[in-house]
């Protein structure tokens, strides 16, 4: 098999302008990521003061698991739960 010199690539002008207004757009919407994230940060807290920060100890699982209707039922660890009904 032969080989071949790598190919040189060139870069022009408007490949280098295209590439730094790509960079500044991605950048612009990190920061506005960035942001909203902030803020969203910032109401969280602001909704556990409100809510009544008593002190009631719930940790963040707990409130959301609340606020979506998820209620986690633990199983028992007894041999029954834990090998189902064997029959011999």
């Amino acid at each position: 098999m032969l080989r071949r010199k790598p190919t040189r690539l060139e870069l022009k002008l408007d490949d280098t302008e295209e590439f730094e207004s790509v960079k500044k757009e991605l950048e612009i919407r990190k920061k506005q990521r960035d942001e909203v994230d902030v803020v969203g940060v910032a109401t969280f807290s602001n909704m556990v003061g409100a809510s009544g920060g008593t002190g009631d100890g719930k940790t963040r699982g707990q409130m959301i698991n609340e606020r979506i209707g998820y209620k986690p039922h633990p199983k028992p660890n007894t041999l029954p739960s834990l090998f189902g009904n064997l029959q011999f």
